[in-house]
């Protein structure tokens, strides 16, 4: 079956070509510098619409991408010239088994979706903090979440997959099914097959936490570094705080912390006291509906412009004058005007609940500290002098950082091509899980038919 006319036969779901009406939203994604023009955009009904897409694929010589929320700062849910398997538009729905503390999730739903249909019975679990990004790309690739002090990441909380891999079979994966696929899935990213559907463990939870934004003058970042740097070693798994310093909608520095705490305002209040006696500028603080927890940080994430991330290790250790030093020095950056804004973002959640996993449990890394990502964002107008300029001033924001790449999912580097970067940037990513993972995708993708994040080489041998 090469023909595209022999797969709308047999298609459920929608085929959009570049002739087609809304071929434009079809590749459109919520950066648009990872924008890619692709041949073909096959809109999955089912497991079986993804398995003809696979196979339609590989009849046709065409090399495959798989979207699910289209958040990928790296591109890899597009493709220039290939075929897109896309979840988003039939595959986005969640189902909640509340008497077995189960959601099953569809391979293109976003974070909100799954949010709020968990809430509805007091339940959720670990989702991501900008909750218009999709469940497969976050999931696959680890996973942090607000929740994570409580109940580690997202790839700990999953129970099961059904995945559509290289050949076009439709198989279960889980910790009794097919579990060396299980295992690479957990962290190992889309490596491995179409994942349409999650089936995600949820855990209680109140209906309202306290959370939100409390804005502080430039002035203070030096006594907010001492805080948060004698409270950091003693964190609790029920609380979290953000750091973002950038600048205001009037272009002044600022600092920016995002409060969580699980628990009523009163408490909430109580436990961050030290920060608010620093003084801020404005407290939008308050006791909030649990679904909404996700949704604090939407003004950083904006979707149609142009962004481009890097992803840091934030030591146990935070020196005194870490806040100051990176503001100041994103200032003189973001100073000529030419890019939205840059921000640096410090998330302070709690790590022993993760770290708690033996190591060998799943090829995502215990060993992280913390996340730190810059995130610059530009106009809808791409340049390559902008993305030139977005990449130094990351580099020079490493300068001031502590050694280490970070959380996967904020690469903006990921291998997306084995030409383009080879598998050393791989290795370094999975480190001694590497050569497991090689055996794995021999097993189940030895043609590198999924090849767009991070890509694992098969074993040779």
């Amino acid at each position: 079956m090469s023909s595209t006319q022999a797969l709308r036969s047999i298609f459920k779901g929608d085929i959009v070509t570049s002739d087609d009406p809304g071929y434009e939203d079809a590749i459109s994604r919520w950066t648009t510098n990872a924008v890619r023009k692709a041949q073909m955009v096959v809109f999955v009904k089912d497991a079986e619409d993804a398995s003809l897409a696979v196979k339609f694929a590989l009849a046709a010589n065409l090399k495959i991408a798989i979207r699910g929320g289209g958040h990928s700062p790296s591109g890899a849910s597009s493709r220039d010239g290939g075929l897109v398997i896309d979840l988003s538009k039939y595959l986005n729905g969640v189902r909640v088994d509340p008497d077995k503390k189960l959601a099953y999730v569809g391979g293109g739903a976003l974070w909100a979706t799954v949010d709020k249909a968990a809430i509805q019975h007091g339940l959720a679990t670990v989702g991501g903090t900008v909750n218009h990004t999709g469940v497969g790309g976050l999931a696959l690739g680890g996973g942090y979440g607000w929740l994570s002090g409580s109940h580690g990441l997202v790839i700990d909380n999953i129970e099961q997959v059904t995945i559509v891999t290289a050949d076009g079979s439709i198989l279960k994966a889980s910790s009794t099914e097919n579990p060396d696929l299980f295992w690479g899935i957990r962290g190992g990213g889309s490596n491995f097959g179409v994942v349409t559907e999650f089936v995600l463990r949820l855990h209680p939870q109140r209906r309202t936490v306290y959370a939100g934004k409390v804005i502080f003058s430039p002035d203070k970042g030096e006594v907010l570094s001492e805080i948060l740097g004698e409270w950091w070693p003693r964190i609790t798994p029920k609380e979290g705080v953000f750091v973002a310093l950038t600048r205001d909608p009037n272009r002044n520095p600022c600092i920016l912390l995002a409060l969580f705490y699980n628990g009523p305002e009163a408490e909430g209040r109580a436990n961050f006291k030290k920060i608010f006696d620093v003084g801020p500028l404005a407290d939008l603080t308050g006791e909030i509906p649990y679904e909404n927890l996700n949704g604090m940080m939407l003004e950083i994430a904006t979707p149609g412009l142009n962004y481009y991330m890097k992803g840091y290790t934030l030591q146990p250790q935070l020196a005194k004058d870490l806040i100051p030093k990176v503001l100041s020095r994103i200032t003189e950056l973001s100073s000529d005007g030419i890019h939205n804004y840059i921000a640096v973002l410090l998330e302070f959640v709690s790590q022993s609940k993760i770290n708690s996993v033996p190591k060998d449990a799943t090829p995502y890394p215990r060993t992280l500290t913390g996340n730190a990502v810059v995130v610059i964002q530009w106009d809808k107008l791409d340049t390559p002098e902008k993305l030139r300029l977005a990449k130094h001033a990351a580099q020079e924001v490493t300068k001031l950082m502590p050694e280490g790449d970070g959380y996967s999912n904020y690469s903006c580097e990921a291998t997306t091509t084995t030409e383009a970067a080879g598998p050393s940037k791989s290795q370094a990513q999975f480190k001694e899980h590497y050569p497991r993972l090689q055996a794995i995708k021999k097993k189940y993708d030895p043609n590198l038919v999924f090849d767009r994040w991070f890509v694992i080489e098969p074993t040779r041998a």
